[in-house]
């Protein structure tokens, strides 16, 4: 089979199919690493793309990362037997005093889709909360998020506090902008989900 077929699975949002190739690809032998860059993290980029040309909505990049996932799901025990590490681990959350979460985890999957481990602090994070995980999980990069200009203010004490512990910061919303971004000192800033996923893997390169 073509490990291309996986590939078109995610983009299309066919998660039964996705698994039946996967696991139709793990029994002919074909490598797990192979399974996931040409096939599911080949198809995810594509979603990525077409996400940020607009040419797709928030609903089908959730359909194909819940296919990605289901794939991901059948090959990670193959991977870890393999010695495939992810390229870096990344904590996100919303910050401090904001209960929004719908683009963070968009950006989650994204980035999961870009071949980064994620790992997700929630909503309303405090500055301790998102260094405490960082330092937990070894991670390279603190991703916050923030949907009102209120909440948007706390995310200089994160990226101050990341800093003093080596991590870098890159933060995104609605209300936030690359001018705020350099204002507060974070490395780094997204306008939208796929872009985040480039991003990061840029700040943990």
């Amino acid at each position: 089979m073509d490990v291309k077929e996986i590939a078109d699975g995610v983009i299309a949002g066919k998660l039964p199919v996705v698994k039946e190739l996967v696991q139709a690809a793990i029994d002919q032998g074909i490598p797990a690493e192979q399974i996931l860059q040409a096939g599911l993290l080949a198809g995810m980029a594509v979603i990525g793309d077409r996400f940020k040309r607009n040419e797709i909505y928030v609903p089908n990049v959730l359909l194909a990362a819940r296919a990605m996932k289901a794939g991901t799901e059948l090959i990670k025990p193959l991977l870890v037997q393999a010695g495939v590490k992810p390229l870096a681990t990344v904590v996100i959350g919303t910050v401090k005093g904001d209960l929004h979460d719908i683009g963070k985890n968009l950006v989650g999957m994204m980035m999961e889709g870009a071949g980064l481990k994620v790992v997700d602090a929630g909503i309303d994070v405090s500055a301790e909360r998102f260094v405490a995980l960082a330092k937990e999980n070894q991670a390279k990069v603190v991703g916050v998020s923030a949907l009102l200009t209120t909440t948007m203010l706390n995310m200089r004490g994160v990226v101050d506090a990341a800093h003093a512990e080596g991590f870098k910061v890159m933060i995104g919303g609605a209300p936030v902008t690359q001018g705020f971004a350099d204002e507060i000192g974070a490395d780094g800033y997204s306008p939208d989900a796929a872009s985040a996923a480039e991003l990061a893997k840029m700040l943990v390169a």
